[in-house]
């Protein structure tokens, strides 16, 4: 197949996946994808790890790494440490966070509310972990919240490789191309993971028309099937990024019961919500979700401060749930699309590229047979 992003980055299909699992990259990328390794969730030591892992196993086939450095943090180029950052967390919102978890019978006390180290995605932890990315053979680089910083976009183009960006409105694209973004992810607020308030279907030919043509543009937001891909190439895009769908795969990071929790769940079964990051983001519905829409409940905090409290909380509760607590498993949650409703059985990287693919052409078929028809 032949589209803009597929001669730009020299994948055979353009489906591109984003994983934070070293195994989904490496298997979608030998089955014919492009897999995008979150990286912003390693230290630079971790994340040399993973990308000689994936470079050992995908055959010289290219692959990408997405590297996070956030426009809006909470005491941005003060160079705060996390003791600092710890400090500047609310006692109520602590005290909230405590009594959420005792309420779910998982006895917590205050003082271990807190993660007590935290990775803050900030520009300098951005310059160290794009120095890692370029020592290994990576065909994009990619941003997802908001422009990418000069020096980002600089380094990429000095060492010839295309750097896109994840936008949610019109405004956005025009201000990524100026700033010299190569590739647009036109992301649908159905979407996991932060994302804005646009619907795809309206998003990405809005996007494709504020910037004329300028660069390519990647469908993105609840596309979990090949119809819906054939959907978007339809619409103008060049290929899909898609991430919920292999969430569910076998070899995904997903905790076990949250997986379970993602294959019987509908399409509503979703909120756009900052109570794990302190930016909206999708995630599976669960009472970790809910609770930070209650009245009364504590305004999110700003990023990282959010994170500081959300995901220790959360990831014990991914522990205990696995271990059949039922309060745990109510509280169990991870950022996941509204196309949740279409993942109903678990399938193998390699066998949801394939499903992709055939379904693809089953809907390209059916266009071409009304046509003629």
């Amino acid at each position: 197949m032949k589209t803009a992003i597929t001669q730009m980055l020299g994948m055979e299909f353009p489906l591109l996946a984003f994983s934070h699992c070293r195994d989904v990259v490496v298997e979608v990328t030998n089955a014919g994808g492009f897999g995008v390794l979150g990286g912003s969730s390693f230290t630079p030591e971790t994340l040399e790890e993973e990308l000689s892992w994936i470079d050992s196993h995908v055959n010289s086939r290219p692959y990408g790494v997405d590297i996070i450095v956030a426009q809006k943090l909470v005491g941005k180029g003060q160079h705060l440490t996390s003791d600092q950052l710890k400090a500047m967390i609310p006692d109520p919102t602590k005290q909230f966070v405590a009594d959420l978890m005792t309420a779910h019978g998982m006895q917590t006390a205050v003082g271990d509310v807190v993660r007590e180290e935290f990775a803050i995605p900030d520009a300098e932890a951005g310059q160290a972990l794009l120095d890692v990315a370029f020592r290994h053979p990576v065909k994009f680089i990619a941003q997802a919240l908001g422009v990418p910083p000069q020096f980002m976009i600089d380094r990429a183009h000095a060492e010839g490789v295309p750097i896109g960006a994840l936008v949610g409105a019109r405004e956005h694209a025009v201000k990524q191309v100026a700033a010299g973004v190569d590739v647009l992810i036109a992301q649908g607020t159905e979407a996991g993971g932060h994302c804005g308030e646009i619907s795809t279907m309206v998003l990405v030919p809005e996007v494709i028309e504020a910037i004329g043509g300028m660069v390519p543009v990647l469908a993105a937001g609840g596309i979990v099937t090949g119809r819906q891909m054939a959907a978007a190439i339809a619409l103008g895009a060049a290929g899909a990024w898609t991430g919920s769908v292999w969430l569910t795969t076998p070899e995904a990071e997903t905790a076990e019961y949250t997986k379970q929790k993602m294959l019987a769940a509908t399409s509503r079964d979703t909120r756009r919500s900052a109570g794990r990051t302190g930016k909206p983001s999708r995630q599976l519905k669960s009472d970790w979700t809910e609770a930070w829409a209650t009245e009364g409940a504590p305004e999110p905090l700003g990023m990282p401060l959010q994170s500081m409290i959300s995901e220790p909380a959360l990831r014990r509760a991914d522990v205990l749930a696995a271990q059949g607590n039922e309060g745990a498993q109510q509280l169990a949650s991870y950022w996941v699309g509204q196309g949740v409703g279409l993942m109903n059985r678990s399938r193998s990287c390699r066998q949801t590229v394939l499903d992709f693919m055939e379904d693809y052409v089953v809907a390209v078929d059916r266009i071409n047979e009304s046509i003629e028809d």
